[in-house]
């Protein structure tokens, strides 16, 4: 579904320049944004993808993964097609990686922003996320129903590579209450030749929405051979340190998937490694991400176990009023 665009200013010659994300597009009469979802037509930019929901699904909460936003409830999870970077490792690459907005029209449902709350409301969802593909290049539907669901007391998420612009982040801030950011290197060159993009923007993005009151929690994928190296792990840990050593982070194990089919699985000493590092630089909370083990949530000051999870599922919750019930140390998150 056509809609206008938001953040975009007309720059002469019926080109437009667009402010929604880090890469500024310029494009011409006809042309579309690297994201391939917006289009000038007329001097005028627009949204293709409005309304247009390619998935949705009722998802843990810890899914996203968000470990420390209302643990054990579920989120009402939404996506249209398209993406900003070109991530050869991308495991939606399926509705992510498409050449134009209308490759997947056919599979595509129309669900509006009313109907998106309204379903949310009736599974009980205490959120809504904007996952899967990019958050950013779907903005304006994305915006308009986090407004509508602020108004109804359910909480907003974007699941997202965090390539926004600050002018981004401050529109939708109001009303975005979670993000989960993919920190996916700390090497400018590995984002351009592996995402197409850079690395300043996406430390940017994680500061100011900190700066934004949003919670953030970061999520790297660390994958063999490219970003697992004991420096780049450990400038990782020291900027997430910088700005919260609360934050949580998230250590992914890498799959084969798309163009990297030929790459080995992570192994799984290698995550340890890098929680090793993270607990080197001070971080408070780490967790592995696509194994198969438990995972807790301990208590900074006492160590011990306050929230239990099994991959998604929530066993156990000992945090109290958002503190450790043993020692009374206040354990940073939203809990209720």
């Amino acid at each position: 579904m056509k809609k206008p665009a938001l953040l975009y200013n007309k720059i002469g010659e019926n080109k437009v320049k667009c402010r929604l994300c880090s890469h500024n597009c310029i494009i011409s009469e006809g042309k579309y944004g690297l994201c391939r979802v917006r289009k000038n037509e007329d001097g005028e930019l627009y949204t293709l993808v409005y309304g247009d929901a390619v998935a949705s699904s009722m998802d843990p909460v810890e899914k996203k993964p968000l470990y420390h936003f209302l643990p054990g409830t579920f989120s009402y999870s939404i996506a249209t097609v398209g993406c900003n970077f070109r991530c050869g490792f991308c495991q939606n690459w399926q509705i992510s990686q498409v050449k134009e907005a209308e490759a997947y029209e056919d599979s595509s449902r129309r669900i509006l922003p009313v109907e998106i709350v309204k379903e949310a409301r009736i599974n009980n969802a205490r959120s809504i996320s904007y996952t899967y593909t990019e958050p950013t290049i779907f903005f304006e539907y994305a915006f308009d129903t986090a407004k509508l669901a602020s108004e109804e007391g359910i909480k907003n998420i974007f699941v997202t590579n965090g390539y926004m612009t600050e002018e981004a982040i401050e529109m939708i801030a109001p009303y975005l209450d979670a993000a989960n950011v993919d920190l996916k290197f700390f090497s400018d060159s590995s984002y351009k030749n592996i995402c197409g993009a850079g690395l300043k923007p996406v430390l940017q993005s994680i500061r100011k929405m900190k700066e934004a009151n949003i919670w953030v929690e970061v999520t790297t994928l660390i994958i063999p051979d490219v970003n697992d190296s004991v420096e780049e792990l450990g400038l990782i840990a020291q900027f997430i340190r910088d700005v919260d050593p609360h934050m949580p982070w998230h250590i992914s194990r890498f799959f084969p998937n798309y163009d990297y089919n030929d790459t080995e699985p992570t192994p799984v000493s290698t995550l340890k490694k890098a929680e090793e590092i993270g607990k080197k630089y001070g971080l408070k909370h780490i967790y592995l991400g696509n194994v198969d083990e438990r995972i807790d949530t301990v208590c900074p000051a006492c160590g011990k176990v306050l929230i239990s999870r099994n991959i998604y599922t929530l066993q156990k919750n000992l945090i109290k009023n958002g503190k450790c019930i043993y020692c009374n140390t206040e354990i940073k998150g939203i809990w209720s």
